[in-house]
């Protein structure tokens, strides 16, 4: 099966606002409004770290969340190679700036793909942010060490930590978040393989994991697609 990458491409909606969270040009939050009283969706897009890689190409995914009902907060981070802690400490910092920037009263799921996942599933492991409901993880790239062994994107795991193991970023053997966690990935993924999310179920068992057949890599973040369904489906359970 080909992955199908016109998401990435795709010219989207810009956001009803932007956000900072610090004075770094990456430190900077897309931000939809909704209609609706609903629980945030704090989004971390992927791309394996790399700079090339921005939150441009998730905006198809805020806009389509936000026509929905849910407000939006599509997070930009550091992606610097050799400097993973750039990136987990932009992650930390919009977290706990959430609050002076928008309303979060009704709580927020915190919702990340690919690179992004990972990210998502270490800052639930890690900080349990106040008024976390729960953690949706699209494709993650939740086995570092695995994802490291398979040389995913030419090398990529080594790109982001620079050299040697970082077990204290590598979800799989971090500590089971407190929040739920539910883990949906497509059994013909190419780009990140179902193995690495199955190693993280495995290993934390209380997460929920969906299985999408017929699912590639991109469609979970492309609101054209019939697996979008299943992601639209879990983020409802996760903040009714």
């Amino acid at each position: 099966m080909s992955e199908d990458r016109s998401v990435l491409s795709r010219k989207a909606p810009d956001p009803d606002q932007e956000l900072r969270y610090g004075d770094h040009e990456d430190q900077v939050i897309d931000y939809w409004h909704a209609k609706d009283y609903r629980p945030l969706v704090v989004f971390i897009h992927g791309g394996f770290w790399r700079p090339e890689y921005d939150r441009v190409h998730a905006r198809s995914l805020g806009a389509a969340l936000s026509d929905q009902g849910w407000p939006v907060l599509l997070l930009e981070y550091r992606r610097q190679p050799g400097n993973p802690d750039a990136a987990t400490a932009d992650i930390r910092t919009a977290l706990d700036a959430l609050p002076d920037l928008v309303d979060v009263q009704a709580g927020y799921v915190l919702m990340g793909h690919s690179a992004g996942g990972q990210l998502a599933l270490w800052a639930a492991a890690t900080l349990n942010p106040v008024r976390l409901r729960g953690v949706l993880a699209l494709a993650p790239v939740a086995d570092l060490l695995m994802a490291d062994q398979q040389k995913l994107d030419k090398g990529a795991v080594q790109d982001f930590i620079g050299a040697g193991v970082r077990n204290d970023l590598d979800p799989v053997h971090l500590p089971a978040p407190i929040a739920p966690v539910t883990l949906i990935h497509g059994v013909n993924d190419s780009v990140v393989p179902i193995s690495l999310t199955e190693s993280y179920y495995s290993a934390h068992p209380t997460s929920h994991l969906h299985r999408v057949e017929h699912c590639g890599h991109y469609e979970l973040i492309d609101p054209q697609s019939d697996p979008w369904h299943e992601v639209t489906t879990e983020l409802t359970r996760l903040t009714s």
